[in-house]
């Protein structure tokens, strides 16, 4: 867990800048996290050989669909950085919106692999899997929150 957080840190200072190789960076660090998250997830799942392939199917799919929503994540937080100076409270209240709108779409996602998960595992290493994605993500929210400072309004 801990080469995680080191990961998250790299992919998430490159959020304050914008730009082509910002960009290209950003990428770089969320495949190297990708690859780190999934070793770490393999080692806490202890898989049976009649669960593995079923779960990383569907882990990989979760995955695809939880990158798609994380990217509004960064929009909003690019789009919070590119903003800073001249926060106006329209501009703030925008934000958070976004930012909640962000968070509704990704306990939907959870609700629902939750429940795809529980019909290719037993319900305890289902909520496993959820236990420590929550770790990682809690580890990379960490991250975001001493990097990302106070909203000041202009």
């Amino acid at each position: 867990m801990k080469q995680i957080l080191l990961f998250a840190f790299a992919l998430f200072m490159t959020l304050s800048s914008t730009g082509q190789t910002e960009d290209d960076y950003l990428e770089m660090s969320r495949a190297v996290l990708k690859v780190e998250k999934k070793v770490a997830i393999a080692d806490v799942m202890k898989l049976t050989e009649t669960e593995s392939q079923p779960f990383w199917n569907l882990y990989n799919d979760f995955q695809a669909k939880l990158y798609t929503i994380q990217n509004k994540r960064i929009a909003i937080i690019k789009d919070f950085a590119e903003n800073y100076e001249s926060l106006s409270n329209e501009k703030a209240d925008d934000l958070l919106v976004n930012h909640l709108k962000y968070q509704t779409e990704l306990l939907k996602l959870k609700k629902s692999y939750y429940k795809k998960f529980k019909k290719i595992l037993p319900a305890g290493k289902a909520a496993r899997f959820f236990q420590a994605e929550n770790k990682i993500e809690t580890l990379v929210n960490v991250e975001l929150a001493l990097q990302i400072p106070m909203i000041e309004t202009k």
